[in-house]
């Protein structure tokens, strides 16, 4: 008779978490920046564009390119000193996906139902991998990468990323890879850092991060959302260090005070050496998906602590 699973456990759980770190290690998503370049990520790949198709789905997958479009207009940006990413491996991902999420993403189908968009159920996997996942692994990648540039240089911006309703084990709405997760547990090994904040101010709750840290004390999340809207996942809101959940209508004025007091008790219970913020702008008035009516995003006082960090 072979050893019982409970002592075998042990020695697989040590083995697959040497092998992650093995991973992590052996990443070239971590790569030496230039000093004239600026801690903002992007490349012009992440926007997805195909035969239209993307305008099935109300997320708007082409906003990345003009975020970046209007700042350069504006002479904020240069895009002459903007870092471009690499795009994320299989091995970078397995890091925090298994084999089999992988694999699920080499079927049209799968892919469709996590981003929401059904004719690309009908396209040839060949073409949803160049058209759609590259583009995401992209932004993984930037995500990444983000870490590294904010402990150096105290702040760093990926346009992209931010696909906080993905797991390791579960992807969905329109978010195929969990960077975030990914992101945080790069800078554990790399970076050296114990204590991490997320703090999500997307509209939606972040179901798949709070999935993925679950039993993790290292990270601490702030998740701030329209309790009424996708994905409800009443599970996933039991970690949540603090939920401060809002109703569809809440304005500017309400939205911001429940925002301080909540990182007013965030700076009171945590101490982070990496703080991950997940902008969300639909959370603006007039956006169809998240539907809170702000105006202002997301405040003076916020920011400054935010940027503080």
């Amino acid at each position: 008779m072979g050893p019982s699973s409970s002592r075998s456990s042990p020695t697989s759980r040590e083995a697959a978490e040497d092998l992650r770190r093995n991973r992590i290690l052996s990443s070239k998503l971590y790569f030496n920046v230039a000093p004239s370049k600026v801690a903002v990520i992007y490349s012009p790949s992440y926007d997805i564009a195909f035969l239209g198709i993307e305008k099935l789905h109300p997320f708007d997958s082409s906003k990345w390119g003009r975020i970046c479009q209007f700042l350069t207009n504006e002479h904020a940006l240069d895009e002459n000193s903007i870092v471009e990413p690499f795009e994320a491996s299989k091995d970078d991902l397995l890091v925090v996906h298994p084999e089999s999420y992988l694999d699920r993403l080499k079927s049209s189908v799968n892919v469709s139902m996590i981003i929401e968009v059904p004719p690309v159920a009908m396209l040839p996997n060949c073409l949803v991998q160049q058209k759609v996942l590259h583009p995401f692994r992209l932004q993984v990648g930037g995500s990444i990468l983000a870490a590294k540039l904010a402990k150096e240089r105290g702040w760093a911006i990926n346009v992209g990323g931010g696909f906080h309703h993905c797991s390791a084990e579960k992807g969905g709405g329109f978010c195929v890879y969990a960077d975030i997760t990914l992101c945080v547990q790069y800078a554990f090994v790399r970076l050296n850092i114990s204590r991490v904040m997320i703090i999500d101010l997307d509209a939606h709750q972040g179901n798949g991060h709070e999935t993925d840290f679950s039993n993790d004390r290292r990270v601490y999340i702030m998740d701030m959302y329209n309790s009424q809207i996708y994905p409800l996942d009443y599970e996933a809101r039991r970690y949540i260090d603090q939920k401060i959940e809002l109703v569809s209508g809440t304005r500017t004025k309400e939205y911001l005070e429940d925002l301080d007091r909540a990182l007013e008790v965030a700076r009171n219970q945590f101490d982070p050496e990496l703080l991950v913020y997940n902008a969300g702008t639909d959370i603006l008035d007039g956006d169809p998906l998240g539907r809170l009516k702000t105006s202002e995003y997301p405040g003076k006082a916020s920011i400054s602590w935010l940027a503080g960090r």
